[in-house]
């Protein structure tokens, strides 16, 4: 069965941190019931609501709207934003994201960590 992108979202963030379904509900204040639908549904009837959304994102640790995106996504709606180039990646609009957060003298870190990793060949497909 393919995962649609939220659900892939959600497995990802399950497996790189070893949580539950309980652990992001109790991280985002939602229910696991709630997490463990977004998780299972292949389709989704409806977006869910914003602050639905919203836990989901706090309870994985990541920005609100990749999540939003991505649920959209799943309800068979597509999201436009003006002031934001299209990116069909969830992970890389994640990693957008939670860089422009960070503190002018942590993104120069960032930008020098990812200079050298493309000079050490780092820009090549993922092939796993």
């Amino acid at each position: 069965m393919v995962l649609n992108t939220l659900q892939q979202m959600i497995k990802r963030r399950l497996d790189q941190n070893g949580w539950s379904y309980n652990d992001v509900a109790r991280r985002g204040g939602i229910s696991r019931s709630t997490v463990h639908h977004l998780a299972t549904s292949r389709r989704l009837a409806q977006v869910p609501q914003k602050s639905t959304l919203e836990g989901l994102a706090k309870g994985l640790g990541i920005p609100v709207a990749p999540v939003q995106r991505a649920a959209a996504e799943a309800a068979g709606v597509n999201l436009y934003f003006e002031d934001s180039p299209e990116i069909t990646d969830p992970e890389v609009e994640i990693l957008i994201a939670s860089v422009q957060r960070l503190s002018p003298k942590d993104r120069r870190h960032v930008a020098v960590l990812v200079e050298s990793l493309l000079e050490a060949g780092g820009h090549e497909a993922d092939l796993s």
